[in-house]
């Protein structure tokens, strides 16, 4: 019977077995580290049309603008009268003013050091970027950072129907690069071991076996099942799958079990450098929940308070596995990492 079948007549909780930690089944013969590479190396020939998340869609309102750097570029952001999304250079055509500090006007940038009025037609010496709004995040598209064949539009996943679902984004940043963020959700084994404070009887069940380089997404699908952990010894068990459509992507969906159909989409969204020279990457991750069952509808009308929860749930998980991203990093930069 299927997970979903097992939970479907009554509440999802079940009782989970009582047992330690260390006497979990070791993964670390699945885990290779060549088939985790050869994924990583797959996903990072994919196309991302030079797209990248600049922040949740929330974060970026109709009455003032939102700056921030990525790939080293300073940017702005902020609304039209329309509500429309737009972005562009974070610094004033005119003398430098920081325009993530300017005043939105009927849709315009207005730079508070001399009143130069921005809006999406651009100016000269400062041309806005095209941008994207899918509801949930905000993209960028940076054709001379990415430097790949533009893309009208970000490659996404598919996701629950956004008006029957609560959606959160949590950010969370760490001195790595994209590729570690990645790598760190193509290798699924670590969760119950590195995670057991959220995850508990976790076991692959489908991996990519053949190492050579490939193209197709479903070539890197994962396929898990696993108990999310909600308190002591209560679980709700479910088979999830991770895939990437792009190369700074990992999407997580919930294909059996409660919340089928809900999605966890992690972007890692590189900044810059820091003052010692090494590389930051954002992390934001886009938690889209639905279910079907009758008392999801009322949850969705106390969605302001489910928020601040899922997006800690995010950021405790994050605590721990940019750790991981960070000591992946250090070692393959130093020669150090293992194969």
């Amino acid at each position: 019977m299927s997970v979903r079948g097992r939970i479907r007549r009554g509440i999802p909780l079940r009782r989970m077995p009582r047992a330690a930690w260390s006497a979990q089944e070791p993964t670390w013969r699945e885990a290779r580290p060549g088939l985790i590479e050869a994924a990583l190396k797959r996903t990072q020939a994919r196309p991302s049309g030079n797209w990248y998340v600049v922040a949740s869609s929330r974060e970026v309102r109709r009455d003032r603008p939102f700056g921030r750097t990525v790939a080293g570029v300073e940017l702005v952001l902020w609304r039209g009268s329309d509500g429309a999304l737009h972005a562009g250079p974070g610094a004033c055509p005119h003398l430098g003013a920081p325009l993530c500090l300017a005043a939105v006007d009927a849709g315009r940038l207005v730079c508070r050091w001399h009143g130069l009025a921005l809006g999406s037609g651009g100016f000269p010496g400062w041309d806005p970027f095209p941008a994207y709004d899918d509801g949930v995040l905000a993209w960028v598209r940076l054709d001379e950072v990415g430097g790949e064949e533009p893309l009208a539009e970000p490659v996404l996943p598919r996701r629950p129907a956004l008006g029957r679902s609560i959606a959160a984004v949590a950010t969370m940043t760490g001195r790595c690069e994209p590729e570690d963020v990645v790598a760190n959700r193509l290798d699924p084994w670590h969760g119950a071991w590195f995670h057991p404070y959220s995850f508990a009887h976790l076991r692959v069940l489908d991996a990519p076996a053949d190492p050579r380089p490939g193209s197709g997404e479903g070539e890197d699908r994962f396929v898990v099942e696993v108990s999310f952990r909600v308190a002591g010894r209560l679980g709700v068990p479910v088979r999830v799958e991770f895939s990437c459509p792009e190369p700074r992507t990992v999407v997580m969906h919930i294909v059996d079990g409660e919340g089928a159909t809900s999605v966890v989409e992690t972007h890692a969204t590189p900044l810059g450098l820091d003052a010692l020279e090494r590389p930051v990457t954002a992390v934001v991750e886009a938690t889209i929940a639905y279910s079907d069952r009758p008392g999801f509808a009322l949850a969705r009308r106390g969605a302001s308070a489910l928020r601040p929860l899922m997006r800690a749930a995010a950021r405790r998980l994050w605590k721990d596995d940019l750790a991981y991203a960070e000591r992946r990093y250090a070692l393959r930069t130093s020669g150090r990492f293992p194969g």
